[in-house]
């Protein structure tokens, strides 16, 4: 054990307090597992509260056609065929399941006359699918979670940065984490350890993802030795607010579309017509926010380069009932009232489909001990996710990675720590105060996400993105030698030279990966590349760390069973 430092021991220690966190806590709780919870901000402020539009589920309440092999169909064809099948098939049978369980621990939904959950349309969904409540589905998740996890008895280490994770002889053994508040050192040792640290947003500049998003769980794992995978897939949501500066990017909800909302050009034309004449607004989102780019682009774009949202066609009261919070937040941030006019909207980065390769059964890694769920882990989403298979992903494979978690605890002996490690843990995280006069990790982050917004935003090209390389090598070397001031004490610089680091990893794991798929896939587009590709078609992007630089390798993923394949075949 380490002297030097505060120590906290468990069997699982799960990293992020999010949807994916919480429930597999909660799972590795009810197997007798001693749990703790790390979380970089506060309880209650994870990413899942921005889900606002539902849980993808089939329970049938509204349609009454539907059921797992549709919405297996849907989330494979949302993904262009590039998701590991057997996650998409956990998904489709278990996530109905996952929502009753939601709703027996008090969980409050839209009901339908007859008071089951009601369920709303969304972008690329066959059926009305959708479960929610009203426009905040996912601060009802994370409050119905976190109250569940709170009264079953775990462990919450909160505004706690991990910035190591500890292996021993190969296996994930722990972290080394700080107190963001003192500075202060503190080392977890654990058995099993679960990543659940959403995605990557902050390293563009226009993004729905708050502060916290800077990838810190897909680099803690790939600097540990797990593998990475398909990483040139980062979504771009088509509705963020556009106007004014200060809430640009704030995700404008897809229940909007769902509730009827129409997309229109400044010249009043409603412009899905040219892009998708079938699905129009409920497309995929990845179609949806290459038009509105499109528009923008060729000049027919609104004052403030998006396109407008109107739901104003719809009763006041209705638009209120439905959507309180859209109502509320363009109210409040805009001055604009939605059952009267139009949004501004436009595409803001969103949702990372890539991340940790994990096992579709068991959640685990390629590195024994450490699991992935939700947005941190990659797999089910393919090339593209659909809306609402966020909120169900996050339960169905937190339960699972919580459930191997803690089976894997029970299997294995205590690891050791090793205190060669932990120094060199410490040792980097403080290097910035030992560096005099570099420069401010502040004007590093800008520039980095002024690169990628430019070379690796919604279209990319060859030529682009080998410019992105150079220009993010020459961002690392300044990365190193960036410096800051004053006590470990509330020191945001210091907390973002050790985030800096972070983004620098995934963004050249997004560059590299999006440079050598020569196609157009669900959310990778490439102007010089614009076909899809048969052969690329069955090929998965591995990302790992060898040592001294980026490995990057292609694998062929394995062939579908036969019973699935007819699934797919199916028309509609």
């Amino acid at each position: 054990m380490s002297e030097r430092f505060e120590t906290h021991e468990h069997d699982v220690l799960v990293i992020g307090a999010g949807g994916a966190g919480l429930r597999a806590a909660i799972e590795a709780l009810g197997q007798g597992a001693s749990v703790g919870v790390v979380s970089k901000s506060l309880l209650g402020k994870a990413h899942t509260v921005m889900a606002e539009g539902g849980i993808a589920a089939a329970m049938a309440n509204v349609d009454s056609a539907d059921g797992w092999k549709p919405h297996f169909r849907d989330t494979m064809r949302g993904g262009k065929l590039l998701n590991n099948w057997r996650m998409a098939q956990l998904h489709a049978q278990e996530a109905p399941e996952r929502v009753k369980e939601l709703e027996q621990w008090g969980a409050l939904f839209d009901r339908t006359e007859d008071g089951r959950i009601l369920q709303r349309a969304f972008g690329g969904h066959t059926f009305r699918r959708l479960c929610h409540v009203g426009d905040r589905t996912g601060l009802e998740m994370i409050r119905t979670l976190q109250d569940r996890g709170v009264y079953m008895g775990f462990d919450v280490y909160m505004e706690c940065t991990i910035v190591r994770l500890l292996t021993d002889g190969g296996r994930c053994a722990g972290a080394l984490a700080y107190w963001r508040e003192t500075g202060r050192f503190v080392v977890f040792k654990a058995k099993s350890v679960v990543m659940a640290t959403g995605g990557i947003g902050k390293a563009w500049p226009i993004t729905s993802n708050s502060w916290e998003y800077t990838g810190d769980g897909m680099a803690l794992a790939y600097e540990a030795g797990a593998e990475l995978m398909d990483m040139e897939f980062v979504q771009f949501h088509p509705t963020g607010m556009v106007w004014p500066p200060g809430v640009q990017g704030i995700l404008v909800t897809e229940a909007v579309r769902g509730e009827g909302g129409i997309l229109r050009n400044k010249s009043g034309e409603r412009f899905m017509e040219r892009y998708d004449p079938k699905r129009m607004e409920l497309s995929t989102r990845d179609v949806v926010a290459r038009s509105i780019y499109t528009e923008v682009k060729e000049g027919r774009g609104t004052e403030h380069g998006g396109a407008y949202l109107d739901i104003s066609h719809q009763p006041a009261e209705y638009v209120k009932k439905k959507l309180p919070s859209m109502y509320h937040q363009f109210k409040e941030l805009a001055d604009v009232d939605i059952t009267k006019g139009p949004m501004e909207v436009g595409p803001t980065c969103h949702y990372m489909m890539g991340g940790i390769r994990v096992e579709a059964e068991t959640a685990q890694s390629s590195l024994p001990g450490l699991f992935a769920a939700g947005e941190a882990a990659a797999g089910l989403h393919g090339a593209n996710r659909l809306g609402g298979n966020s909120l169900s992903d996050l339960l169905v494979f937190g339960r699972r990675a919580g459930l191997a978690a803690a089976q894997h605890a029970k299997e294995v002996s205590a690891p050791n720590l090793d205190e060669g490690q932990i120094s060199a843990g410490e040792s980097e995280a403080l290097s910035a105060f030992q560096r005099q006069g570099g420069e401010n990790p502040y004007a590093v982050h800008r520039d980095l996400q002024k690169v990628m917004q430019s070379l690796v935003g919604i279209f990319r090209t060859g030529e682009d993105m080998q410019k992105a390389l150079s220009e993010l090598a020459k961002l690392k070397e300044r990365a190193a030698h960036t410096s800051v001031e004053g006590s470990r004490m509330f020191n945001p610089g210091w907390h973002m030279a050790i985030e800096l680091k972070s983004m620098l990893t995934v963004s050249e794991a997004v560059t590299r990966s999006a440079l050598v798929r020569q196609e157009s896939r669900g959310a990778h587009s490439r102007i010089d590349f614009p076909e899809l590709s048969p052969e690329w078609g069955k090929k998965n992007n591995i990302v790992w760390h060898d040592g001294s630089a980026m490995g990057l390798r292609q694998e062929t993923r394995p062939e579908m069973r036969a019973e699935l394949k007819e699934i797919l075949a199916e028309d509609q």
